[in-house]
C-alpha cells in the first residue's frame, strides 16, 4: 500500500511587486496554516518517508514549517524546480518516479495542478471529502490518498481512496 500526501503551498504575499511570483513568501496566514496541518499530521501520527516539493519560496517555507511542527528534520526533502507549475500530467510522472522503497509520501506543490492531480487519482473515499476536494483546493489544504499498489509506477487514474481532505480553517 502506498500513502500520497498532497500539499497545497499556504497562502503567499503579495507585499512586494517587485517579486517574481516563484519568488514570493508565505504570508502570516500561509504560516499559521503550515503549521496547524503539520500539528494535525503528527497528531495523527503521519509517518512521511519522503518530501518532493516545488523550489518556489512559499511551497519550500510551507514544507519547512509543517516538518519543523512534525518534529521530523530527517525526512529528506528533493526540492525541484520541474515541480513549479508544471502541470498535474508532470506531477503524476514524477510521482510515478518516486522509489518504491518509501511507502508514503508528500508532494508540496501548486493549484491548478495539485487539485487536477488529486481528481485525476480519487476514485473512492468518503463523500464528504470527495465533496470538498471537489469543490476546490484551498491553500494550506492536504489530501491524503491511499493505494492499493506495491509501486509507485502503479499509480492510476481513480485508483486512489481519498481517506481525508484537512482543510487548515477547520483546525483554527
Amino acid at each position: 500500500m502506498k500513502t500520497l500526501y498532497l500539499m497545497r503551498h499556504g497562502k503567499s504575499a503579495w507585499d512586494d511587486p517587485s517579486l517574481d511570483d516563484h519568488d514570493r513568501p508565505l504570508a502570516p496566514r500561509g504560516r499559521k496554516a503550515a503549521r496547524l496541518v503539520g500539528h494535525e499530521l503528527k497528531d495523527r501520527g503521519a509517518r512521511i518517508g519522503l518530501v518532493l516539493c516545488s523550489t518556489a519560496r512559499r511551497a519550500a517555507d510551507t514544507a519547512d514549517r509543517l516538518l519543523e511542527v512534525m518534529d521530523a528534520p530527517d525526512i529528506p526533502v528533493e526540492r525541484e524546480r520541474g515541480l513549479y507549475l508544471c502541470g498535474a500530467g508532470v506531477l503524476l510522472e514524477r510521482l510515478r518516479d518516486a522509489p518504491d522503497s518509501v511507502s508514503s509520501l508528500m508532494l508540496v506543490a501548486h493549484n491548478p495542478d495539485l487539485h487536477d492531480l488529486a481528481r485525476e487519482l480519487t476514485g473512492s473515499g468518503e463523500e464528504r471529502h470527495r465533496a470538498a476536494l471537489a469543490e476546490k483546493f484551498p491553500t494550506g489544504a492536504c489530501a491524503v490518498i491511499l493505494f492499493e499498489a506495491a509501486r509507485w509506477a502503479d499509480l492510476d487514474s481513480g485508483a486512489g481512496r481519498l481517506a481525508d481532505f484537512i482543510l487548515p480553517r477547520k483546525l483554527s
